[in-house]
């Protein structure tokens, strides 16, 4: 039997909050409001100390602290700190996803409803079906102005604008046919 592995007594990470970024830490849920809107994440299923204090230059920092903590419990101390580094990115500058539409012979065809909120693909591989994909909350999407055939997601939260992109991805998946010939899809 291996014996149990040796704890750390205390392990934490600071994380400075830029001016403009308001931050609220009740109960291990963390709340963000900035220029462009509010973001709140929960951490209540992860043993840690989520606090905010001032350091000497006057800067507020949210700091993350593990007591005795294991291996595993020592890794989400950083991810913590990833997390509400990105809301707050989310808040302040927003995040931008690129996708492309890719064929061989028939070109897929994309109407955008509802102020960027909904979108139809259509004739993809030639199919009669119309794939319709819903955004997630608080994400919209465009066609770009620039680039030919190309969408662009943009949404505060990082999550959401990354699962909506993962959905119009999995909409236009080759089916039955060798993936390595028929590259068509939107990456």
């Amino acid at each position: 039997r291996r014996e149990s592995a040796m704890k750390q007594i205390l392990s934490s990470r600071t994380l400075d909050i830029p001016s403009g970024v308001e931050v609220e830490c009740k109960s291990r849920a963390v709340r963000v409001k900035g220029p462009r809107g509010t973001l709140s994440r929960d951490f209540r299923h992860l043993k840690l100390d989520l606090s905010l204090k001032t350091n000497e230059d006057g800067v507020l920092q949210l700091v993350v602290e593990s007591w005795y903590g294991s291996r595993k419990s020592l890794a989400s101390i950083r991810s913590v700190c990833s997390h509400v580094s990105n809301l707050i990115v989310g808040v302040t500058q927003g995040f931008r996803y690129k996708m492309r539409m890719v064929y061989a012979h028939f070109p897929i065809n994309t109407n955008i409803e509802s102020s960027g909120q909904k979108i139809e693909l259509r004739n993809f591989l030639g199919e009669k079906r119309v794939r319709r994909v819903d955004m997630l909350e608080g994400v919209t999407v465009a066609r770009s102005d620039k680039v030919k055939d190309e969408l662009i997601l943009e949404g505060n939260n990082i999550e959401y604008v990354g699962r909506s992109a993962a959905l119009i991805g999995q909409s236009c998946l080759v089916r039955k046919k060798d993936i390595r010939k028929f590259l068509d899809g939107i990456y």
